[in-house]
């Protein structure tokens, strides 16, 4: 009876092979949500009062005639949900070995994000 030795470089190694790279983007889009919440803050502090129409003015603001109030806030968004997507999709390869599970539990959970995202574009953009 021969034994088999997964040490080295004949190691089995199994899985998606996402380390660096959603290591990275991970990292990425949390800078994005720190800038975006100081940047936010920084606003909301030079408020004068706390208003509807300052509130609105917070996230629709132009600069040379470009919305830039609602693409970093669409952008910060967007990072939350790519940043959610990389950690809760981690939690599901993780903890849920049945893969039909996990691929519903996925599914569900991509579902739910891009979901997320229409609804704050739709939200955001109307203002």
């Amino acid at each position: 009876m021969a034994s088999t030795q997964n040490i080295g470089s004949k190691r089995l190694v199994v899985g998606a092979h996402y380390g660096w790279k959603d290591f990275l983007a991970q990292r990425m889009t949390a800078v994005i949500l720190v800038v975006y919440t100081v940047v936010l803050l920084a606003g909301l502090l030079a408020m004068p009062a706390f208003t509807y129409e300052n509130w609105k003015a917070l996230f629709s603001f132009t600069v040379i005639g470009l919305p830039l109030g609602q693409i970093l806030a669409t952008l910060a968004f967007m990072s939350l949900a790519w940043h959610a997507w990389i950690g809760v999709r981690d939690i599901w390869m993780d903890y849920v070995k049945p893969a039909g599970i996990r691929l519903l539990l996925q599914v569900l959970t991509i579902l739910w994000l891009v979901g997320s995202v229409v609804y704050f574009a739709q939200i955001l953009w109307r203002l």
